[in-house]
């Protein structure tokens, strides 16, 4: 399905980011990065988590295609990740791990992350809740204000679960994180833009348990080079298990669209909140939606 989508001509001008989470174990979801990374052109491929399903040292090999993807790979564990596949993926070339607030320069973009602190690959095991993710938000919060007085300050801070990222708010310009298995878009009171990416598994393997097989998710986010802020964002949505459905829109932050005054560069708010919608009809590099289900 994403072969339908028109080829991309991307600006110079911009980082281009592939957001990626809870892809659970889909072994299709990595032929899909794969030929997004490439019509796209995309410099660094962001996964906020839930690679794995049950953490298991027996999923490990599933992880292997990261390395040959066509551009570097960012991870964060998710709550699905346990350390063994946290260790194995530290191994793999051209990947980096974040954890603890370690913060990274992949593609010219500083990269701030926490692994989830709890693991619960199933129902056997008690979840500690937002408590713990709080916590583990804290961390972050921490390394960002470190860096900030450091005069470093992380253009991305990452998460898998959005209450810990949460906690990066006023400290980063953006916030990226997974876990609920659907989009959200939302400014956060401190200016920060949280994004929640979709399942870009469509939910694992467990979709074939549902009546209705659910979507495919992964975004585009465009950085402007110099300052690296959001300037816009394709969101991907390809048909899930036995449907072949390609579509993206492409959508501004407010500042960005026709007539707005822009906010100061210097301030967190400078994403601007978001749009909603795409703005008027999209600045398509798709063109119309394919729609072929079978």
């Amino acid at each position: 399905a994403t072969s339908t989508l028109p080829v991309y001509q991307p600006d110079p001008t911009t980082i281009r980011v592939l957001h990626v989470s809870d892809i659970h174990l889909n072994p299709g979801s990595w032929r899909i990065i794969a030929s997004l990374v490439k019509q796209y052109r995309i410099n660094v491929i962001i996964d906020t988590g839930d690679t794995m399903d049950h953490g298991s040292a027996a999923e490990n090999h599933f992880l292997d295609p990261v390395s040959t993807l066509g551009a570097p790979y960012v991870w964060v564990r998710g709550n699905h990740d346990s350390r063994s596949t946290q260790k194995y993926l530290t191994r793999r070339a051209h990947v980096t791990v974040l954890d603890h607030g370690k913060v990274a320069q992949v593609a010219g973009v500083r990269i701030a992350g926490v692994g989830d602190p709890q693991f619960t690959p199933d129902r056997s095991v008690v979840a500690a809740g937002e408590p713990a993710e709080r916590t583990a938000g804290g961390r972050l919060a921490d390394s960002l204000r470190t860096q900030r007085l450091a005069g470093t300050p992380a253009d991305i801070a990452v998460a898998h679960n959005p209450t810990a990222v949460t906690e990066a708010d006023g400290l980063a310009p953006l916030a990226l994180a997974g876990h609920i298995h659907h989009r959200e878009n939302t400014m956060l009171p401190q200016g920060t833009r949280l994004m929640v990416e979709g399942s870009t598994g469509g939910g694992g393997l467990r979709a074939v348990q549902n009546k209705k097989p659910a979507p495919v998710e992964a975004s585009v986010l465009y950085l402007d080079r110099t300052t690296k802020r959001l300037q816009a964002w394709d969101e991907i949505t390809l048909g899930g298990l036995g449907l072949s459905r390609a579509e993206v829109s492409r959508h501004l932050p407010r500042e960005n669209q026709p007539g707005a005054t822009p906010a100061p560069s210097g301030s967190p708010h400078s994403s601007g909140p978001p749009s909603g919608h795409s703005s008027g009809p999209p600045s398509r590099p798709s063109g119309s939606p394919s729609d072929s289900p079978r």
